[in-house]
């Protein structure tokens, strides 16, 4: 199982990114709930707080548009709030962190996320009552 959170201002349509040198798979601690994960993972990348608002998307990652991977999981997608106003700021396995909107995405890691994720996301966040999406 594999936890993505996304944590947007409210006033901007913007996407929150971490680049790593080599990205180590965001997995679930032992002990902590889905939220708790999320939610530390962002932190500890990013620097900043974050409250998880809703699930907008359960996927199994070999039947999506991602690189083909051998390993088989399920990808947890939350949509997050940012809380507070902490700057941004990589963690240690992190080299950068910057925000970017969502008509100017950089070049995406297709092996851990895609376009149509970020997509669903903010399709999710202009319509909270629309259905999660599980494949």
């Amino acid at each position: 199982m594999q936890l993505k959170g996304g944590a947007c201002p409210r006033s901007r349509s913007v996407v929150l990114r971490a680049s790593a040198e080599v990205r180590r798979l965001a997995r679930a601690d032992v002990g902590l709930s889905a939220t708790e994960n999320v939610t530390k993972e962002i932190r500890e990348e990013a620097g900043i707080r974050a409250s998880v608002t809703g699930l907008y998307s359960v996927r199994h990652k070999a039947k999506q548009g991602y690189k083909p991977d051998i390993r088989d999981f399920y990808k947890i997608f939350f949509l997050c709030q940012r809380v507070g106003a902490e700057p941004l700021g990589p963690g240690s396995e992190i080299v950068d962190t910057s925000f970017f909107a969502r008509d100017r995405l950089p070049e995406l890691s297709k092996g851990r996320v895609i376009e149509r994720d970020i997509k669903a996301a903010f399709a999710f966040r202009e319509n909270p009552e629309r259905a999660v999406v599980v494949d």
